[in-house]
């Protein structure tokens, strides 16, 4: 018997103060020992990404002053956890599954139980998931079959990022500072978001219809990267190699893979997805796409008409916040809760492309 899935709490952490574009190097520092063709290329396309993100306000989890960091994964992570055990009305001990989300994570132990300790869980299953920005997707996804399956009744499924710590000048090796690898920094921003998943069928709210992922880069190169190989270096080497540098292909590069004959793969793993889960897109309230730029999202839309999806239906809030990757999935959820009002029928869809490896996942929601 499989049991009916709830969002019965949802909560966003957001750190620190809203932080225009003009005011990003001044939180992640200045790349004043860059080579000066990155330095004159930086100030000639800032003006180009404010037009290109459409991105008002950022938030970091600096200190501009001392240079030290005010928050980390799993502070932000507690924080949005917290609001979302508020919401749903239930105890931290009631939670007995962590599903939790990030780009990628190198710390041991693992995320997940760093959160159940600070939430003053004792025991509990967990999981945590580095899978770029599906990772909030597939948390989400393993809880839904969890609580479903009745293997446990209430999972906290949680998504941080700390962008910063990859992307403030402290951190690069500046000589080695490629187009590539400076691009994001005035792409990604901090946070974190949560929802409290219950089995639950009582009348009024979200549930969760379907969930959905799959990965469809085998045959296609990387397009986000870092260069250390799949074992630990020496940190000095690694550092003077600037293998640990974070790089976002774009432009030709990344058009080039993201595009195929008959459509994106985002088009094409979201038909994908509708096949295999079929669903009243007639239904469709919201769409949230999660992608780093209004104008990527506003480009797949196009594709999505012909699918049945209108232009009107695609939800964005990044330019409030900037983006926050995996977390903004989640972070979207608790938006629409505390900003719209639903009707019963209503569906929230949501897909994403991540490009590191072109992995994809997406979910439905439905109001009742």
């Amino acid at each position: 018997m499989n049991h009916k899935v709830k969002i019965t709490g949802t909560g966003t952490f957001l750190p620190g103060e809203r932080i225009p574009l003009d005011g990003v190097d001044y939180y992640l520092g200045e790349l004043d020992e860059a080579p000066s063709k990155i330095r004159k290329w930086l100030k000639m396309s800032k003006g180009l990404m404010g037009q290109m993100l459409e991105v008002e306000y950022y938030h970091f989890a600096i200190d501009p002053e001392t240079r030290e960091f005010t928050e980390d994964n799993i502070t932000m992570s507690v924080k949005a956890a917290q609001k979302a055990i508020e919401t749903a009305g239930i105890r931290p001990g009631d939670i007995d599954f962590i599903a939790y989300g990030s780009p990628h994570q190198d710390q041991m132990p693992t995320a997940s139980v760093r959160i159940q300790e600070q939430l003053g869980i004792e025991r509990c299953g967990e999981v945590s998931i580095h899978a770029n920005c599906t990772s909030a997707y597939k948390a989400l996804l393993i809880a839904h079959d969890m609580i479903r399956s009745g293997r446990y009744k209430t999972a906290l499924v949680v998504a941080s990022n700390m962008s910063s710590s990859e992307l403030r000048a402290e951190y690069y090796n500046q000589q080695l500072i490629k187009k590539e690898e400076v691009l994001l920094r005035y792409f990604l921003s901090d946070g974190a978001g949560a929802l409290i998943l219950q089995a639950d069928d009582t009348p009024g709210g979200l549930f969760v219809e379907h969930t959905y992922m799959e990965s469809v880069g085998g045959k296609k190169p990387a397009a986000m990267f870092n260069k250390r190989p799949a074992y630990w270096l020496n940190p000095k080497e690694e550092y003077e190699k600037g293998f640990h540098h974070l790089a976002q292909l774009f432009n030709d590069q990344l058009r080039k893979h993201f595009n195929e004959k008959g459509g994106s793969v985002f088009y094409k793993g979201l038909k994908r997805m509708m096949e295999k889960y079929p669903f009243d897109v007639t239904a469709v309230r919201f769409f949230q796409v999660n992608f780093p730029s209004r104008h990527i999202s506003e480009m797949v839309m196009e594709e999505c008409e012909t699918l049945g999806i209108p232009k009107e239906k695609l939800y964005s809030k990044m330019s409030t916040m900037g983006y926050i990757g995996p977390p903004m999935a989640l972070v979207s959820i608790d938006r629409m809760i505390r900003e719209e009002q639903f009707q019963k029928g209503d569906l929230i869809l949501s897909f994403v492309t991540e490009v590191s490896k072109f992995m994809q996942a997406g979910f439905v929601l439905k109001y009742e």
